[in-house]
């Protein structure tokens, strides 16, 4: 099928997308940002969870958790483009919510059949969730995971679960004597320990949770199946937010640039600082070219969405490590300091960049997509 013009962005989308940036506008500045998660500078600091719990409701009652959920099970049914135009508002304003681990665990139970009906129900109806389905080493080999499941009870560790002391219900991957399955399980049952990490990253918090004979309930017992059909939209929301989050960087950038003198001149004025600047914009919108590319394959072409996934987020890690790059370094000396808001968006984008594999991961998997496999 051959993709519709714009990649299927219409009105709707657009609508959504001007709404989600008005409300961040009007609700959650960048000094409100930063008051919320830097307030403490000392680098000996436990791992904190901060995040406002009031704005997250009133997203919840804008619907935006249910968006990917099918109108079957009571949500919005939206195309994945329309979502991702969503996220790259969020990245934009770098809010910290459980918005992307809720959106990835729906797209993997919407995988799932009718067995995860009453999981996507919850989620329809304000619940938020995450993922927990990557083992100790980190491999984001959809097989590979530390938890088993026995009668029905799950134990073993799930690693690297993103937002997990701000959600409500995990999405575990684990194994079993009749293979690789799915399990909805609330965060608060019996059983279940969060233990943070600490990450550079003060807009998500990151934790690793321990299963100790945890009662489940199996959403699916093909769980590979299901976690390889939605992980195409998990890469493709992460990198939306890489750009969203990257023209942020490089609008405010520009802006430092246009005010600050230097040899009676803004530093705009020098070649050597707006000519990187220019190379900047034009790997941001390479990589939302390919992040849309991405989105409208979800939706009219699945056949070629892991291979389109692939392409945007590797184009987007990059992203994130040049507009990095560039706004510290032109923002000169205060952008080394804490109150320099532009840390806050350096490191949100160093977490992203190797969060669901790096570039030369994801080029490595297009590589045996497109040529075949090493033998």
């Amino acid at each position: 099928m051959i993709q519709p013009d714009n990649f299927g962005f219409g009105e709707e989308a657009a609508l959504l997308k001007a709404s989600a940036r008005k409300f961040f506008a009007d609700t959650f500045d960048t000094a409100q940002l930063h008051a919320l998660v830097a307030a403490d500078h000392d680098p000996e600091r436990m791992s904190a969870c901060a995040w406002d719990q009031d704005l997250w409701r009133q997203m919840v009652a804008l619907g935006w958790p249910s968006l990917a959920v099918p109108e079957s099970a009571g949500g919005l049914g939206v195309d994945a483009v329309a979502v991702a135009g969503l996220v790259e508002e969020l990245g934009r304003a770098a809010f910290p919510c459980p918005l992307l681990g809720t959106l990835n665990a729906t797209y993997v139970l919407a995988a799932c059949g009718a067995g995860a009906e009453a999981a996507l129900g919850e989620i329809a109806a304000g619940q938020s969730a995450t993922l927990a389905i990557t083992n100790r080493h980190g491999s984001w080999s959809l097989a590979e995971t530390d938890v088993t499941c026995d009668g029905g009870k799950l134990s073993g560790t799930a690693w690297f679960v993103q937002d997990a002391r701000k959600v409500e219900r995990l999405l575990v991957s684990a194994r079993s004597a009749s293979g690789q399955g799915l399990y909805w399980v609330a965060v608060d049952a019996p059983g279940v320990t969060i233990a943070p990490d600490a990450i550079v990253d003060l807009t998500r918090d990151q934790a690793h949770i321990r299963f100790d004979n945890v009662i489940a309930e199996a959403v699916s017992g093909d769980g590979l199946a299901a976690l390889e059909e939605a992980i195409p939209a998990i890469w493709t929301v992460l990198a939306a937010d890489i750009c969203g989050a990257a023209e942020w960087q490089l609008q405010t950038t520009v802006a430092y640039a246009q005010t600050r003198q230097q040899f009676d001149h803004p530093l705009g004025f020098f070649q050597a600082v707006k000519h990187p600047l220019v190379d900047v914009m034009v790997q941001i919108d390479q990589s939302k070219s390919l992040v849309y590319n991405a989105a409208c394959a979800i939706d009219t072409e699945p056949a070629q969405a892991s291979r389109f996934a692939h392409m945007a987020k590797a184009s987007a890690s990059e992203t994130a490590a040049l507009a990095s790059g560039r706004s510290v370094q032109y923002h000169g000396g205060i952008g080394f300091t804490w109150e320099c808001y532009v840390h806050l968006y350096f490191k949100r984008q160093m977490h992203s960049q190797l969060l669901w594999g790096d570039a030369a991961w994801h080029r490595a998997q297009l590589a045996d997509i497109v040529l075949g496999k090493v033998a």
